[in-house]
């Protein structure tokens, strides 16, 4: 797995939810490896391999045990990729998991969250271990066989004991 320095995730800042009723956060997702998928759905390579490669990994493993997450995040052609067309989006190619807009930083390119995960472009993969640490960052496609691979390594990883008082 293509390691990071084990460090949590820095939160997401969204500005609207599609496919959920509240907004999210990682918090959430504790006791669970999340797949980030960030996209953009006017990228070719998003559209024909990262989209699917999420659906696929939301398809074949326990909802209880991973999420995945959508995160677009628009770094260019913005009038073309507004709400309305990702909800239409969304709509199309038929997504079910979470999907979060970035929020778009008024002082600089990037928006928020791409930059905090120190994303390169789309589609981008992260994966987050079950305590919300940073374990996997990788820029385009991999195959499939490679992520289900780094999913179970995260999945067998014990979780050490916390006794709440």
């Amino acid at each position: 797995m293509n390691q990071l320095a084990s460090r949590p995730a820095p939160e997401w800042r969204t500005g609207q939810w599609f496919n959920s009723d509240r907004p999210l956060a990682l918090a959430d997702f504790r006791g669970r490896v999340v797949a980030l998928h960030a996209f953009q759905m006017l990228c070719p390579g998003c559209v024909a391999n990262g989209i699917p490669q999420a659906q696929r990994i939301a398809r074949l493993f326990d909802p209880a045990r991973v999420a995945v997450v959508g995160l677009h995040t628009v770094f260019e052609h913005h009038e073309a990729m507004g709400p309305a067309a990702l909800a239409a989006f969304i709509r199309e190619y038929r997504l079910t998991f979470p999907i979060g807009v970035d929020l778009q930083d008024a002082n600089g390119p990037l928006p928020y969250t791409m930059a905090a995960y120190g994303m390169k472009g789309t589609p981008t993969l992260v994966l987050i271990d079950q305590q919300g640490r940073l374990r996997k960052r990788s820029f385009g496609v991999e195959d499939d066989m490679r992520v289900g691979a780094d999913i179970a390594t995260l999945l067998a990883e014990e979780i050490p004991y916390e006794p709440r008082i």
